[in-house]
């Protein structure tokens, strides 16, 4: 039986129709390999190892199709503008407040609401902007399963992603401008986690996690 870490719709196209795979715990498949292997009727079987240890939290995708998008009062006007670019690739975007500059909205309580629909599953990846992105970075590492990290450039948005599978991305309005904002976006959506060394980071995240 073949043995997989990660599944993309590339080894998904060359699976056997009908045939069974095992994927490690803590893998993961993503969402184009899901339909692909619906497609071809390939089962999956988590393995059991007990020397593997589960990673917790969803990994950002070879494709995000799904993300939800907050702010606070600071970042209404930046958050907008984001949004309306995602869309524009494609994706499904959730806006989950704040909608009002004029509204005074505490960015823990927005990047908690973001970070926790991750968490369950309901989006791939979220993204959260306050005026420095480090109050809602804080708030959203503390929902188990999330790994945020707050940006200011492309390299640190690529950094973020190749060695350590950020799911949520934090921004400051007050550091950025809107241009500046979607290059680091694209730059973070735009890296695939392949690497079994990170695999290593994220099982020992998990474990600190549960510690």
């Amino acid at each position: 039986m073949k043995r997989f870490e990660i599944i993309t719709e590339v080894e998904a196209r060359v699976l056997d129709i009908g045939s069974t795979v095992e994927l490690i715990r803590g893998g993961r498949v993503t969402p184009l390999a899901r339909d692909t292997l619906k497609t071809r009727r390939v089962t999956v079987l988590e393995s059991v190892d007990a020397a593997s240890p589960e990673i917790t939290g969803p990994s950002v995708s070879d494709y995000v199709r799904t993300l939800a998008v907050g702010a606070d009062q600071s970042g209404v006007t930046l958050k907008t503008e984001l949004i309306r670019y995602l869309r524009s690739q494609g994706r499904t975007v959730h806006d989950l407040g704040a909608f009002d500059a004029r509204d005074e909205v505490d960015c823990l309580d927005v990047a908690a609401t973001v970070a926790l629909a991750v968490a369950r599953g309901e989006v791939e990846a979220g993204i959260v902007i306050d005026q420095t992105g480090i109050g809602s970075a804080i708030s959203a590492n503390k929902i188990k399963g999330v790994r945020a990290a707050m940006v200011q450039n492309e390299h640190l948005a690529t950094c973020a992603q190749e060695n350590n599978d950020v799911n949520v991305l934090t921004l400051g309005a007050s550091l950025i401008n809107v241009e500046q904002a979607r290059a680091i976006v694209d730059a973070w959506l735009a890296v695939v986690l392949r690497g079994s060394s990170c695999h290593r980071r994220l099982e020992k995240l998990s474990r600190l996690e549960r510690s």
